[in-house]
């Protein structure tokens, strides 16, 4: 049966369908049959970051309300082998989901795959319930900024008080993963050092994803950021993946690269 993950943030902007996407691509990658599900209604994105936005002809809201079946909606990637998608609609609003539903729908996919990753909309409606309700571990994702934080520990309260696992008296697993880190900002005091928001939140750091020119590159040409073997957030991303699978890789925080006594002799930039 599946392990159903759910991929959520307070605040919006902060990278969290790039890291669905990187996370349940990274896990196909590794072999496990995995299906990706937007549950953010209107505004669905999952199917742009996978490129296969011209391929949606039945949606995750058809199924729910009996208009398709599940095998007519979901969508094979035609990368990697292991890998499906379930896009939303762009045209309902966020009342057509439902939880006896989005049960039903798990509980189709559940013997079909290894994981399941849920990609939530951001903030604490709907969407956002239904999608970390019937999940049984989280990614809190978070960029290092106060507002970002804040947003996240709210969150992590509802992940904890909210989910069926909580009403049932089980933890939710959680993980936090800090996303766009800008050494350089943090340098100046623009940002959170990784210290302090493992402090505020609490929960164990998964990873710590850099700001890269790779992740934009990668959403514009509809392809996941793992895929590209020279970005550095595709790394830091498939790095996480391994923790995931209870892999015990360091993590690495980016630095700003320190130039040598030639180079400030010289003037030259790191």
């Amino acid at each position: 049966m599946a392990k159903v993950i759910v991929v959520t943030s307070g605040k919006g902007g902060v990278g969290k369908t790039t890291t669905s996407a990187a996370i349940a691509t990274g896990l196909a990658l590794r072999g496990f049959k995995t299906v990706i599900i937007d549950f953010d209604v209107g505004l669905r994105n999952v199917d742009l970051i996978m490129g296969c936005e011209r391929r949606v002809v039945f949606d995750f809201i058809n199924v729910i309300n009996g208009d398709a079946k599940l095998h007519q909606a979901l969508i094979k990637d035609k990368r990697v082998e292991t890998l499906s998608i379930l896009a939303t609609s762009q045209t309902r609003d966020k009342d057509a989901l439902t939880e006896e539903g989005v049960e039903r729908i798990i509980a189709e996919l559940a013997p079909l795959f290894d994981y399941i990753v849920c990609d939530s909309p951001a903030g604490i409606e709907r969407g956002a319930h239904l999608a970390m309700y019937f999940a049984d571990e989280a990614i809190v994702v978070a960029n290092a900024e106060v507002s970002s934080v804040r947003d996240a520990d709210r969150m992590i309260g509802l992940l904890t008080s909210k989910s069926r696992r909580a009403e049932q008296g089980q933890p939710m697993p959680q993980h936090l993963l800090l996303t766009r880190y800008d050494a350089e900002r943090v340098e100046r005091g623009e940002m959170l050092k990784v210290e302090d928001v493992q402090e505020i939140l609490a929960v164990p750091l998964l990873g710590v994803v850099p700001e890269c020119p790779s992740v934009l590159q990668a959403s514009n040409v509809g392809m996941p950021v793992v895929l590209d073997d020279k970005s550095p957030a595709g790394k830091a991303y498939l790095d996480a993946v391994g923790r995931i699978l209870g892999e015990e890789t360091e993590i690495v925080i980016p630095r700003v690269a320190r130039r040598g006594f030639i180079d400030r002799l010289l003037g030259r930039t790191a």
